[in-house]
């Protein structure tokens, strides 16, 4: 291993501009004007794993953005790890936000990272923690200390919800044929509290229409005697929550799961300071189900919320319209146990039955997935949790997150494989926001640890 970390710090300075490379390109998959940069990075991802010492790279076209796929099998006595990960990021809107063009990457350093962090969309969510794995694969390769078999499934979608992700898997289940799923889009408490994440949350994301009069209407003339959909749609917004911020759907807590008080106790554990919590995002206090601790509210409690709402004029000026339609999107974070299939046709059940007869409504579900818990006890936590103690000087803490990563499930049903969560950004690297960055400590220590995971986990399993 000694010969190995040389490797990896012989070759940081490149390491960190390939990454710099891959972030220029704006592989936006949300947005059909980036459909193109979205093929270039897939290409470069073909191309670097080629660099590295993969065989049998290609890129699988699909109904969307294309899937890249490489391998190494060095020997078929030893486990076979499948690494999972995306190149496309969130749209950067908007982009008056940014304090620079988030893609052209800048490092600067900050309180948190010192050692400079990478500014730019897409930095920590996820190609930086995707890239990590192929510059540790390179250095195993080429230190000769790849200890498992590695395949490569890259994909173009997560952001839009892997739509076709899951006809591949299904369609290459001999391909992706593995012992356990490495991924790397999830965090740690902090860089000198190390942490592995053992469950998500599911998610079921809709999208709404309220539609009153058939055109837009002089606000004088109709005001008060025609419904305002944007006046109905917010007052159906707000009687989905209690005074207790609990959600008002009928049957939407009957599969909910049961976290037992020593559950709740091990999990109290992990630091957290909430004044800190408070100050960096600039709140005055928290918010949330009654009951509930912070860190309890976003990981084993499930959520509903407004993405975005709109309607009517929002140009500069004034103009006095009374607008036919108004529109949210809401998504719903779920947990284990519950169903996104079932939560999506409550919430369309019930939003149809709240909405007066002066309006018409209209529910869009859009992607969803479930929620997923992996056992501390799995050789893969353990090759993990040993990894990561040893780059860090400290066992890691097992986490429960309150993201979502819809695909993790269907690599269980479809492929029996467990998912090991391990990730390395930070709460504060602002993904999906303006200002996205990651921190060149993070993505170092990374590429230092992936490399342990693979060789304890060839010892846990041929033990």
């Amino acid at each position: 291993m000694v010969q190995l970390n040389q490797f990896i710090n012989q070759n940081k300075d490149r390491f960190l501009q390939e990454l710099i490379e891959l972030l220029k390109i704006p592989s936006v998959s949300a947005d059909s004007k980036f459909k193109n940069d979205v093929r270039s990075a897939a290409q470069f991802i073909k191309n670097k794993l080629v660099e590295a010492g993969a065989d049998s790279c290609q890129v699988f076209e699909t109904k969307g953005h294309p899937i890249v796929y490489g391998e190494k099998i060095i020997n078929k006595q030893y486990p076979t790890v499948l690494v999972y990960g995306h190149y496309d990021v969130q749209p950067a809107d908007p982009y008056e936000l940014w304090d620079s063009d988030p893609f052209e990457p800048v490092i600067k350093t900050t309180s948190i990272h010192p050692e400079g962090a990478i500014f730019a969309r897409g930095a920590c969510d996820d190609k930086g923690q995707m890239y990590m794995h192929i510059k540790a694969f390179e250095a195993m390769m080429k230190t000769n200390s790849l200890l498992c078999n590695v395949k490569f499934m890259i994909e173009g979608e997560e952001e839009v919800g892997s739509e076709n992700l899951e006809t591949f898997i299904r369609a290459q289940k001999s391909l992706l044929k593995a012992d356990v799923v490495l991924v790397s889009d999830t965090g740690i408490i902090a860089n000198d509290t190390p942490s592995i994440c053992v469950g998500l949350r599911g998610l079921s994301y809709v999208e709404v229409e309220v539609t009153g009069p058939n055109r837009d209407l002089h606000s004088g003339l109709y005001g008060g005697a025609v419904a305002n959909p944007i006046n109905i749609l917010t007052k159906m917004i707000a009687s989905l929550h209690d005074e207790d911020s609990k959600i008002n759907i009928p049957g939407f807590y009957d599969d909910v799961e049961i976290v037992s008080d020593a559950q709740r106790e091990e999990m109290s554990k992990a630091p957290f300071n909430l004044k800190d919590y408070q100050d960096d995002l600039e709140i005055n206090a928290v918010h949330g189900e009654k009951g509930y601790t912070t860190n309890e509210r976003n990981s084993i409690r499930p959520t509903l919320d407004v993405n975005g709402i709109w309607g009517g004029y929002i140009g500069e000026g004034a103009k006095t319209v009374l607008p036919s339609k108004a529109y949210a999107k809401i998504s719903m974070r779920l947990v284990p146990n519950q169903s996104s299939k079932k939560i999506t046709e409550l919430f369309q059940h019930h939003f149809n039955a709240i909405a007066p007869d002066s309006v018409k409504v209209k529910v869009t579900p859009h992607h969803g997935g479930e929620g997923v818990v992996v056992p501390t006890n799995f050789k893969g936590f353990v090759a993990a949790s040993k990894a990561m103690e040893e780059t860090f000087g400290k066992k890691p803490i097992p986490v429960r997150s309150g993201g979502s990563i819809p695909i993790v499930p269907l690599f269980e049903e479809v492929l029996g494989l467990k998912t090991i969560l391990l990730g390395f950004g930070l709460d504060s690297d602002v993904i999906h926001s303006p200002n996205e960055h990651y921190g060149v400590f993070n993505y170092f220590k990374g590429i230092e640890t992936i490399p342990l995971f693979y060789k304890y986990f060839n010892e846990e399993k041929t033990r």
